[in-house]
Parts: structure tokens; C-alpha cells; sequence
């Protein structure tokens, strides 16, 4: 279990997280959503002691990690897969944590084959792809096979079956008990992996909730229509009361305020055929966006925006760069 109680990193000026108050509960997989620069990567390296507190308090399991005698033994990291020496292999990487944190060395074996390292287990990690190092940073976050996971963007760069394979292996620990804390931007993955999820924006929480829940707070009554009579029955429908009827095609209308059996009613006492009846569901991707619409500190370039100057993206190596208003 992680326990967050007030938890404020500042550095200078800028708060990274301002008094994040939360716990990750075992025996569940717990997503960490935020917008880029939201404090997510700071949380997760105060939770494991790299970065000290500026106020309030974190404990895992219990404990400060910095307390436990054992600490791989009870917490499994991957924060930064290329934290690996380029110039051992993959063996010597992990024979090199288990000696000094006095795990078996069979343990090693058992997570090389584990996480499918068998047959690059000998090659430097420095000639690693992005995916292959993934691996290994889930390997050396399972050596100690601990009660509690913490991981950032555990499926960066691995390809179908490693993204499947990730998410089989985090249900898997969270039924055996375990707590499993990962952030991700993959909306779609967190989606079919959590249970449950902590959303925070400029270092301070949005939601906590499970994910059904965050969705179906996001949920609007949005019903797709399609029908011949789609001109007669908005005007139909235009007369109940709350109802909203928006024209996509000349025989597609979308409705809100009304539920698909209200709308069935409705149409079957006008004698309009129906074609098409289907309640739109907001996805996790539609009710994060929602949750932290107000919280994105950096922003892309939209419709609704000028678009930088093309000379300026479009500049010559070595040639002068405008410095002023520049954020860094």
C-alpha cells in the first residue's frame, strides 16, 4: 500500500505538487493520469526516496522506502529504463541488483525468462531497442518480487504482443494481492489495465475514483439515430421537454436529454422506422480530457490558434534564434 498525506514538492518558484493527498490500495492495478508537467514523474520518484519531500509525508507499505532493510524486496521500481549500465548485458545488469540486495541468483533466470529476455539475456543493454530495454526495466522492478510495483509508462515502445503481455502480467500481480501504481498517456491501454485511477493537473489532485466511475461522470445522454423519417422525427422529438436533437446526415440525427427506449417510444407512436439505435459511450479518453481540460500547462497548436510562423519551425541549423518570450 502507498500512502500520500499532504505530499508538496517545490523547486524555487514552482510547485511541482501541491499537497497531494491519496493511497494506492493492494490488490488492484491503480493509474496515475496527469497532463505533461502535472507532477506525476516527481510523486512517483518522493514515493521511492530520489526526490525529498518539501511538506507532507509518503509510506509504502507502511513505511518511508529509505526505512525498509530490504527495500527490493518490498517495492519494485521502473522509472527510467535506460537507467542501465550500456555496457553490461542483460544478466550482469540484474546478477549485479541481486547481489547486492542479497536475492538468489536463480531469481534472475526466473525473470529473464519471465519477461522473454532469454535470448538477449547476454547482449549489452546499451544495443538495446527501446522495447527490449522496457523489458528489462519491468525485469529488474520483478526481481525482488515485491509486494508493491511502481511503474512510469511501463509499455513505452513495445509492440502489440508486449503491451498484452504487460497488461496480463499487472492484473495478474494486482489478483495475487499485490499493489500495482503505473502511469501511462495511453488512454486506451490504461482503459483495459486499471481499476482504478489518480488524476492530478499542475500537482494537485482531480480525481480519485475507479474508472468506471470517472467515465460514467463524463457519460452525456448522446443517442445515434439513423432513420428515413430523420426530418420527421426531429420535429417529433424537438417537442419533449429536455430533449436535444443535432442533424449529422440526412438520415442520422443525435439526441441528448433522451434514453434509446424513450426514443424507440417515441418513434413507434409516430410510426417511424428505425435503423439504427445506439447509446454513444464516453470513453476514459473522453472523460480525461474533460477532468483536465483547465490543467494543461503545455499546449499544441489547434484551429483555434495561430500557428507559429512557418519560417520560424522551418529555420536553418546555426541560423539566429528569437529569444524573446522563449520558455525552456
Amino acid at each position: 500500500m502507498i500512502e500520500a498525506t499532504g505530499l508538496t514538492k517545490r523547486y524555487g518558484d514552482k510547485t511541482a505538487v501541491d499537497g497531494l493527498t491519496f493511497t494506492v490500495r493492494p490488490g488492484r492495478v491503480t493509474g496515475f493520469l496527469g497532463p505533461n508537467g502535472a507532477g506525476k514523474s516527481t510523486t512517483m520518484r518522493m514515493i521511492v526516496g530520489l526526490d525529498r519531500p518539501t511538506g507532507g509525508t509518503v509510506t509504502v507499505n507502511g513505511k518511508p522506502y529509505a526505512q525498509h532493510r530490504a527495500p527490493l524486496g518490498e517495492v519494485g521500481t521502473l522509472l527510467e529504463a535506460k537507467a542501465v549500465h550500456t555496457g553490461r548485458s542483460a544478466r550482469s545488469h540484474l546478477l549485479a541488483q541481486a547481489t547486492t540486495h542479497g536475492i538468489d541468483p536463480r531469481r534472475v533466470d526466473e525473470v529473464i525468462e519471465a519477461t522473454g529476455l532469454a535470448s538477449v539475456a547476454k547482449k549489452r543493454a546499451g544495443t538495446f531497442s527501446l522495447g527490449m530495454g522496457q523489458r528489462l526495466g519491468i525485469a529488474s522492478a520483478l526481481l525482488g518480487d515485491p509486494q508493491t510495483l511502481i511503474l512510469d509508462e511501463p509499455v513505452n515502445g513495445l509492440d502489440p504482443e508486449g503491451v498484452l503481455w504487460v497488461r496480463h502480467l499487472l492484473r495478474g500481480l494486482a489478483a495475487e494481492g499485490r499493489t500495482v501504481f503505473l502511469s501511462s498517456h495511453l488512454m486506451s491501454e490504461m482503459a483495459l489495465t486499471a481499476d482504478h485511477l489518480i488524476v492530478v493537473g499542475r500537482g494537485r489532485l482531480v480525481a480519485d475514483a475507479p474508472v468506471q466511475e470517472i467515465v460514467a461522470r463524463a457519460s452525456s445522454t448522446t443517442v445515434r439515430v439513423r432513420t428515413p423519417s430523420a426530418a420527421e422525427l426531429e420535429a417529433v422529438l424537438a417537442r419533449q421537454p429536455g430533449t436535444g436533437v443535432t442533424s449529422v446526415a440526412h438520415d442520422l440525427i443525435e439526441v441528448t436529454g433522451s434514453s434509446a427506449p424513450q426514443i424507440a417510444a417515441v418513434a413507434a407512436h409516430a410510426g417511424l422506422v428505425l435503423h439504427e439505435l445506439t447509446p454513444v459511450q464516453s470513453s476514459l479518453e473522453d472523460a480525461y480530457m474533460q477532468l483536465t481540460a483547465s490543467e494543461v500547462e503545455y499546449r499544441s497548436t489547434t484551429a483555434d490558434t495561430p500557428a507559429p510562423d512557418a519560417t520560424v519551425l522551418a529555420r536553418p541549423a546555426g541560423s539566429t534564434r528569437p529569444t524573446s518570450g522563449a520558455h525552456r
